[in-house]
């Protein structure tokens, strides 16, 4: 038998991937840009394996970083145990059967856009079954332990992964027609400054980057209030409380009702599009293929997404 491993030995896990791709690039910012993360998410994940080793792994140089004498000796073990993990789970896989497709997706995504749609696609395919995981906004995508993915990226993926874009990020305020109503006959962008808005802690700019669109300053007068997921803000919107920005076809239904209504016609277009993902050499599986194919085809009542 085998000895036990000591993994207290061991930092934490995924922020290797942060720590990997920062030293491959000397650089934080193009890190994220790789692992569709936020700047301060890879720095968070490398801080927290020099406070598990209780070393620097990178010292600041103007605007950039470069590896210190303990990162570069660190860095090639962390890369080959990538490479390793990554060979014997794709063996897994070419020897695993009749395995479900697994998709991942965003909170949000997958309450209002791809629930929806998955039924349609297990009625068109009846021989293939499909498991939901959900992360959360700021999780790149996991593709070892997902096949394809629904995600949102500023910038295209690494090589690595092969992209779909299937609609365009914008953000547009929603409400409900009596907040809207409150705002006058011939409401202008800046007036919803005096309403109550919802902010995601995530998406910190998104208020700033809608009113900057529209040739405003970002000065709410109302208290706004700060949730976590799009999905809690959109309840709030439903519920009459305030008014939400949507970054995606999100409330398809709830317009088509009269649920909700655009309380101003003006939409801040931002970089990049949803999209989905997966291993570029995984692209052609026919699995993979018949999802990313379903999905596209059943994209008729969006405007198609420009490409990033």
């Amino acid at each position: 038998m085998q000895n036990r491993i000591d993994l207290r030995k061991l930092p934490p896990l995924k922020s290797l991937k942060g720590f990997e791709a920062a030293t491959r690039h000397q650089s934080i910012r193009e890190a994220a840009d790789e692992l569709c993360l936020t700047h301060p998410a890879v720095s968070h994940q490398v801080q927290l394996i020099e406070e598990a080793l209780g070393i620097a792994l990178f010292a600041q140089e103007g605007r950039r970083i470069v590896s210190t004498e303990e990162g570069r000796v660190l860095y090639p073990y962390v890369r080959a145990a990538f490479e390793s993990l990554i060979e014997g789970v794709e063996a897994a896989h070419r020897h695993a059967t009749d395995k479900p497709l697994r998709v991942q997706a965003y909170v949000t995504a997958s309450i209002r856009w791809l629930a929806h749609r998955v039924p349609g696609f297990l009625k068109a395919h009846p021989d293939l079954r499909v498991t939901m995981n959900t992360c959360a906004p700021d999780w790149e995508f996991d593709d070892v332990h997902a096949d394809v993915g629904l995600v949102y990226c500023e910038t295209p993926p690494p090589p690595r992964h092969h992209w779909t874009p299937l609609f365009d990020y914008s953000l547009t305020p929603v409400c409900t027609p009596e907040r809207a109503k409150a705002l006058g006959p011939d409401p202008q962008p800046a007036d919803l400054a005096f309403q109550p808005l919802i902010q995601i802690h995530t998406e910190r700019l998104n208020w700033e980057t809608w009113f900057a669109s529209a040739g405003e300053s970002f000065a709410p007068t109302a208290p706004y209030i700060l949730v976590d997921t799009l999905a809690v803000a959109l309840e709030l919107a439903l519920a009459g409380e305030a008014i939400a920005l949507v970054n995606g076809p999100f409330v398809e239904r709830e317009l088509a009702s009269g649920q909700l209504v655009r309380p101003v016609p003006h939409t801040a277009p931002c970089p990049g599009a949803w999209g989905l993902i997966c291993r570029a050499e995984l692209k052609d599986s026919p699995r993979i293929r018949a999802f990313i194919d379903w999905m596209t085809a059943d994209l008729k009542p969006f405007p198609a997404a420009s490409a990033l």
